[in-house]
């Protein structure tokens, strides 16, 4: 018998769907402390994938965590900060 999974990253892959190769450019951008973001969550990577439901919504740019990017984002009335990858990123 199999067991469905329900686990945080179910159902991305179809979710956030893309076809063809993605941009390297993608993968080497920088972004500065104070730019402007869409989270746009590409599910070809899955290093440093943020959880499905902050796909769509944009935020600033508040600091670097390695290769990753803290991004402060509004959720109703709480501020939250999501740490992403580039690749996961698109400038305003």
């Amino acid at each position: 018998m199999v067991v469905k999974s329900h686990g945080p990253h179910r159902r991305t892959r179809e979710k956030f769907r893309r076809r063809g190769l993605t941009p390297i450019n993608r993968y080497i951008k920088k972004f500065n402390i104070g730019d402007r973001v869409v989270i746009e969550i590409n599910s070809s990577s899955r290093e440093g994938l943020p959880f499905k439901r902050f796909q769509g919504l944009s935020g600033n740019v508040v600091g670097k965590i390695g290769r990753a990017y803290a991004v402060e984002i509004k959720d109703g009335n709480k501020t939250k900060k999501v740490i992403t990858e580039s690749e996961h990123l698109k400038a305003i």
